[in-house]
């Protein structure tokens, strides 16, 4: 299949239809629909998959699903047990669903990569970009929600005049407040752009390079594409792994009271 595209609109082409949205409207109200669309089933499938083995639970033998739920679980709480030194109920759950979202994001990236936008084609569709995690307003979206957080718990954790003093008085006292006002902005703005691009970057190469392979003769993809999907089984855990612990990191942060 990859051949055949290949031949037909050459190999800039190809890349280019493979990186390109499924788009609608312009300027800054462009929406990118393939990754509405992803984004919202797979966070529908994560919702309904845990909400299934919750309802299923059983104190006695557990099942396959029951066993996964409770391992992650068991595994992400361990996680805020160790970083986050405040008290919320709300970060647990949030370093849960941002794991195991993320990781749906990027495990998209292992399907063939030209399977859903041959299926998109045979519906009409022109372009399907089918990782969300490979679109820049995706990782973007989630970062700058953490970074809402972020500001809300330390204004609420601390008041406003603490966060104010925070921001003015520190790191080298109250008379020269406009320079570390400046330091803090950049260390604030810092967060939620490394989280975004971090994530983009990584899985953006990944598929980039899963795009590369799938133009090279077919005797040879085989010999590339597997060992390079085992390799990047490794890669979406990690980034879906690094995302959630920076955020509980920058929530824990914000809960602590100078």
């Amino acid at each position: 299949m990859a051949t055949e595209a290949h031949a037909a609109e050459g190999a800039t082409g190809y890349i280019i239809h493979h990186l390109t949205p499924l788009s609608a409207g312009e300027g800054f109200w462009t929406l990118h629909l393939d990754t509405l669309f992803f984004s919202v089933v797979l966070g529908v499938l994560f919702v309904w998959f845990f909400k299934t083995a919750a309802e299923k639970a059983t104190s006695g033998v557990p099942g396959l699903a029951q066993n996964f739920v409770e391992m992650m679980i068991e595994f992400v709480d361990t996680q805020v047990k160790d970083t986050f030194h405040g008290r919320s109920a709300l970060i647990a759950p949030l370093a849960l669903t941002i794991f195991c979202w993320v990781f749906l994001f990027n495990f998209m990236d292992l399907f063939p990569v030209d399977l859903l936008p041959f299926i998109g084609s045979m519906m009409g569709l022109p372009y399907l970009r089918v990782v969300p995690s490979t679109d820049l307003n995706a990782t973007f979206a989630m970062s700058i929600s953490v970074f809402c957080l972020i500001i809300f718990y330390s204004i609420k954790v601390k008041g406003p005049w603490g966060f104010a003093k925070e921001m003015l008085f520190q790191p080298f006292g109250p008379w020269l407040f406009p320079f570390n006002l400046l330091l803090k902005v950049v260390e604030e703005i810092a967060k939620p752009i490394s989280l975004g691009l971090r994530l983009f970057g990584n899985l953006y190469a990944g598929e980039l390079i899963f795009i590369l392979i799938a133009l090279l003769p077919c005797y040879i993809q085989p010999l590339l594409s597997f060992p390079w999907a085992v390799f990047h089984i490794l890669i979406i855990t990690l980034q879906a792994f690094i995302f959630m612990v920076l955020t509980i990191v920058y929530l824990s942060m914000a809960h602590e009271d100078h």
